[in-house]
């Protein structure tokens, strides 16, 4: 055997150590492996962690597919027609807020519509103290209610939300889709996840029962203090269901404007922890029990142009055998449920001034507002949030004018006139 052949070009004898940089590439490809998979890992434990927060709502469904023949058709198909119930049950975490009676109401209703073509959103939120015919309903333990003629929010206790998404499809015929119910912890992490949302304010809160003080002007509100804050009925305006909703609809656009305006949808840093605030505060019907089917119907409303997105009340106006209930303002509210059901504009409403006049129209960029409203850019804050109709509300026209009208005889903060507090 000849033992002089030359070893070929770029062979490595047995036996001998890899070179250096040999080496080096090796445990690179390696590491680099090794991260991959880290990374998968951490992204799907992060994912099982978020989709398992979300509690699904068997028992709506099984009252639901029990009345289905009561319910009315979808006439729209792409369209989507979701119920939002704020519960106030004050179990478990939310017992700061109050005791526990064994029973829970809906704080906060809205119905929330999306356009077929997704190129608009419409919240619309029912009063609670709206005086509405809520049929018959199973309750958890099985027994029956009786279908009666009261405040709205009873239904949620009566027969959860099951019975909420019946008497609202009664009210509006308008199908639901899908429903949200979501808590008052949730709520709280979900603002602290965003960095607070800012709001205006046109005379000193203060609050004990709903544990809120703040002063007149321009605040961003952390989440306790926003709780606090559309929760609050006594410690700011005249007191009233109305003026409440009107703050409630109005923080809600700020904070639309603050998630799209600061792109936090799509940067993961700051998206995670509003999700896991979100997820765990939902409990929702099967088809938005997962992170996957949030995360698409999300992604269908990401490019809704933000004065597309509108809140408002149903016509309303106080009850005639008790001022302190509501009932709806006829044919305003079937005008106003009909566009929604057919996918339709909302038609508009001249808004009502304090003496019930027709308050001329402010402009409002296509916002839709009904008989006793009106809208944000009035500039008297005060007419507008005592007005006893629907609000309308667009999330792109800035910060809303000061919200809470001032008491009879205040005077505004530091001698500020109300619409000059916040610039």
């Amino acid at each position: 055997m000849n033992t002089d052949v030359t070893e070929p070009e770029g062979a490595h004898p047995a036996g001998l150590p890899l070179r250096p940089r040999r080496r080096w590439l090796r445990w690179t490809a390696l590491g680099a492996s090794v991260a991959v998979l880290a990374a998968a890992g951490a992204v799907w434990t992060l994912y099982n962690k978020l989709d398992g927060n979300i509690r699904t709502d068997v028992e709506t469904v099984n009252q639901l597919r029990r009345f289905e023949r009561e319910r009315p058709r979808t006439v729209v198909h792409e369209a989507r027609n979701i119920l939002l119930i704020g519960s106030d049950d004050r179990g478990g975490d939310n017992g700061e807020y109050g005791r526990d009676s064994g029973t829970q109401r809906s704080d906060t209703t809205i119905l929330l519509h999306l356009s077929a073509d997704r190129s608009g959103a419409t919240g619309v939120s029912i009063p609670r103290d709206l005086m509405v015919d809520v049929p018959e309903c199973s309750r958890p333990d099985g027994t029956t209610t009786r279908a009666q003629f009261t405040q709205f929010n009873w239904a949620f206790q009566m027969g959860g939300a099951g019975c909420t998404i019946r008497t609202v499809e009664k009210l509006t015929g308008i199908r639901i889709d899908h429903h949200l119910v979501v808590d008052f912890t949730g709520f709280k992490r979900l603002v602290d996840a965003v960095g607070g949302v800012e709001v205006c304010l046109a005379e000193p809160v203060d609050d004990p029962d709903a544990q809120l003080t703040l002063d007149a002007g321009r605040q961003t509100l952390d989440g306790e203090q926003a709780l606090g804050y559309v929760r609050t009925r006594k410690g700011i305006g005249d007191g009233s269901d109305t003026q409440r909703m009107a703050r409630q609809q109005e923080f809600l656009a700020s904070l639309v404007r603050k998630v799209h305006d600061e792109g936090i949808l799509t940067n993961p840093a700051e998206l995670y922890p509003v999700l896991d605030a979100v997820t765990s505060s939902l409990t929702a019907d099967p088809g938005l029990d997962s992170l996957t089917e949030l995360y698409a119907l999300a992604n269908s409303v990401r490019d809704i142009p933000a004065d597309r997105v509108r809140f408002m009340t149903a016509p309303r106006q106080p009850y005639a055998l008790d001022p302190n209930r509501d009932e709806l303002v006829r044919p305003d509210a079937d005008r106003l449920f009909e566009a929604l059901r057919d996918d339709r504009p909302v038609p508009e409403f001249p808004a009502e001034d304090k003496d019930g006049s027709a308050a001329p129209d402010a402009g409002t960029g296509g916002a839709q507002a009904s008989p006793d409203a009106v809208p944000t850019a009035v500039p008297d804050a005060a007419t507008r949030l005592s007005a006893t109709g629907a609000t309308a509300l667009e999330a792109g026209t800035g910060l809303p004018e000061p919200t809470g009208s001032p008491s009879p005889g205040a005077t505004p903060a530091s001698g500020d006139m109300t619409g000059n507090l916040c610039g």
